[in-house]
């Protein structure tokens, strides 16, 4: 009785962790919409790594044994390149196109990921999974279709951005495997800062008082955010977990609305509804495919 009220206690945690994790991620989105204009892409990816980076210094400091990993420099250089053009193609998105759209896009990426685990690591696709990938794909035409946003370059730039993400989230399945989920995501802020400030040198500009605070402000929500889903996912199934990530959408909506005068048209709802769904069939459908432990 004490086991099963101690799961459930860690759940709440869980679930209360990743609500606070979805509303940081949509603060994150107002933060790029806000800078519209004044800053490139690139330059945002930079200061966000660079303030994200220094959040996590301390306990680099205070842990050295925290970057041990068994796998090469090469290999987290790549994650982290490939996470910071996934950064890029979403702040291009949000900075170009509705905060709302935007978001319901970037939830298909874990329909990417079924379909790159069936292409790249040759894992079975069952009914659940198909019906999932078809499911997602409506949902997506729904807002990005005739009736939505259309096929605009802020889509194009999100449709992208999910990808990427996939493919990093596939590669993050490989390998979590050997190293603790810390070492991952301190190697991919280090990292990700030359990478950010080389490819940031043709775009660099003087931020003002107010956009060197919201820079800021974003690389710290980013270090928050990246950490309270680690420790959600430690404390509970990713079942539990994942679902509450789609808070990010009506959050998205609000602040859409209340800051922008943004207001998402009835087949984006439908659309996102779908993909959601969608996302959580795949989630499901993935987990019972696992052999039992």
């Amino acid at each position: 009785m004490l086991r099963v009220i101690a799961r459930d206690d860690a759940a709440m945690l869980a679930v209360g962790l990743a609500a606070m994790g979805a509303a940081l991620s949509a603060v994150d989105a107002a933060i790029v919409r806000q800078l519209d204009g004044g800053l490139h892409p690139m330059m945002i990816a930079f200061t966000r790594a660079l303030f994200g980076a220094l959040a996590v210094l301390p306990m680099v400091v205070m842990r050295p044994s925290v970057l041990k990993s068994v796998y090469p420099l090469r290999q987290h250089m790549a994650r982290a390149a490939l996470k910071l053009v996934t950064l890029v193609a979403f702040f291009a998105a949000f900075a170009r196109g509705p905060l709302t759209d935007v978001t319901a896009i970037a939830f298909t990426s874990p329909i990417f990921v079924v379909i790159g685990a069936s292409v790249m690591l040759g894992e079975r696709l069952g009914g659940m999974k198909i019906l999932a990938v078809a499911i997602g794909f409506c949902g997506a035409f729904f807002v990005a279709g005739p009736t939505g946003a259309g096929l605009t370059l802020a889509m194009g730039f999100a449709l992208v951005g999910a990808v990427l993400q996939a493919v990093i989230q596939l590669m993050l399945k490989s390998m979590s495997s050997g190293d603790r989920t810390a070492t991952l995501v301190i190697w991919n802020l280090l990292l990700t800062v030359p990478l950010a400030f080389v490819l940031a040198l043709p775009f660099l500009t003087m931020p003002t008082a107010g956009q060197m605070g919201l820079l800021a402000l974003q690389g710290v929500l980013g270090a928050g955010c990246m950490a309270l889903m680690t420790h959600a996912f430690s404390l509970a199934d990713a079942s539990i977990v994942a679902p509450v990530d789609f808070l990010r959408l009506p959050l998205v909506a609000v602040l859409g609305y209340v800051l922008f005068g943004e207001l998402a048209k009835p087949s984006v709802w439908i659309g996102g509804v779908l993909i959601c769904l969608a996302a959580l069939i795949a989630s499901r459908a993935s987990r019972r495919a696992r052999p039992a432990e």
